[in-house]
């Protein structure tokens, strides 16, 4: 099905976006000349050796065929992390939702994450990007899956588009946006309204009227996201740790319940801003080694919202 659409906040020009049920037919998206598998480092842009170097982390079938576009490497969510968000979100969800929406599905890490988990009936993955979804939609059979509706287009039209058929009641939003590009690890506290191209708030307004799950990096100002919610709601939030160190942060932010959650050092680190102190959690962070390699832990602290 193909929908004219268009943006009217201005954040990506009008597109036309096609939604495609995946019932075990051949590939609706095509592999292009921008999906590549790469096989050996001397084939690999310089900038995509460490992550092609980590690939079976970010997909345990990489050497079965898995395809990617050299910019959907930096977007990939971890297997064993994407695994964890899928059984986290669908173990804290009401029975009554079963629809799950990922809005920037990239090469298809969480969305087959999500259709493995089985808790869903209806998995649609959205995806601007025609080279990068025809690599997601491969990547699902790699994995066996052949029930996710694919949709090549902007992901805040589709919202638009079919607000009025979604269901709030029995929809959930999975949100792994760009982040700007790998220049957000540098930052110590990480501003979440420069994000690009849509800042948190903007993804946030547009996904309110639902449960949403958003995949933030773990230096995110935790007070840009309590700023989201209504008066007297809270939000949870949990750090993913995975082979020893903290990898990235989800926020859950629920309409009807939720509470606060946060890794202990990160917490602290917003409170304590002088050197000495963050030095000395940045140490204590460097000693939890209680992670086994192929372990996937959350480090994890309840604190009510008005603590902050």
């Amino acid at each position: 099905m193909v929908v004219n659409g268009s943006n009217s906040h201005g954040h990506v020009p009008a597109v036309e976006y096609e939604e495609y049920q995946d019932n075990g037919d051949p590939a609706q998206f095509k592999l292009d000349d921008k999906c590549t598998h790469y096989t050996s480092l001397k084939e690999v842009p310089w900038d995509l050796h460490k992550y092609w170097q980590q690939r079976y982390s970010m997909f345990s079938l990489y050497d079965y065929g898995i395809y990617m576009t050299d910019d959907a490497w930096f977007g990939v969510t971890p297997e064993p992390v994407a695994n964890k968000i899928a059984e986290d979100y669908a173990s804290s969800m009401s029975p009554k939702k079963t629809t799950i929406i990922d809005l920037f599905a990239g090469a298809g890490g969480n969305s087959i994450a999500f259709a493995l988990s089985n808790r869903w009936n209806h998995v649609i993955a959205i995806e601007k990007d025609p080279s990068v979804i025809a690599c997601a939609e491969n990547n699902a059979y790699i994995y066996g899956i052949t029930n996710i509706t694919w949709v090549n287009g902007d992901c805040f039209e589709y919202l638009k588009t079919h607000a009025s058929s979604i269901d709030p009641s029995e929809t959930v939003v999975f949100a792994s946006p760009p982040w700007g590009g790998p220049g957000y690890t540098t930052e110590n506290i990480f501003d979440l309204s420069t994000m690009q191209p849509y800042s948190v708030q903007y993804i946030h307004e547009a996904c309110k009227t639902m449960d949403t799950a958003l995949y933030l990096p773990r230096t995110s100002d935790l007070r840009q996201i309590t700023k989201l919610l209504p008066e007297g709601k809270k939000v949870e939030l949990v750090q993913y740790c995975m082979e020893g160190a903290t990898y990235h942060s989800i926020s859950y932010i629920e309409m009807l319940f939720g509470s606060f959650v946060a890794d202990q050092h990160r917490l602290l680190g917003l409170f304590m801003r002088e050197k000495n102190l963050l030095h000395e959690l940045k140490n204590l962070h460097r000693e939890m080694r209680y992670y086994g390699e192929s372990m996937l832990e959350q480090c994890k602290i309840y604190i009510m919202l008005n603590s902050l």
